[in-house]
């Protein structure tokens, strides 16, 4: 696996649930940031998968 790739996928994603998890400690009583969270870890598993499958460039089949 290309490590350099995954680098910069991972970094977003946890920038992005630290800043979601201070929205969400401090206003409780909105449920949109917890989903936003998880769609976050989501597209990061399917970018590590893409890099192992070397699908990188997937703009280059439209």
């Amino acid at each position: 696996m290309k490590v350099k790739k995954v680098i910069a996928p991972l970094i977003i994603t946890c920038l992005l649930i630290i800043y979601l998890l201070f929205f969400v400690l401090g206003i409780i009583n909105i449920p949109a940031p917890l989903s936003l969270m998880g769609v976050g870890i989501f597209v990061l598993i399917e970018r590590i998968n893409e890099i192992r499958s070397r699908e990188e460039d997937d703009l280059s089949k439209y």
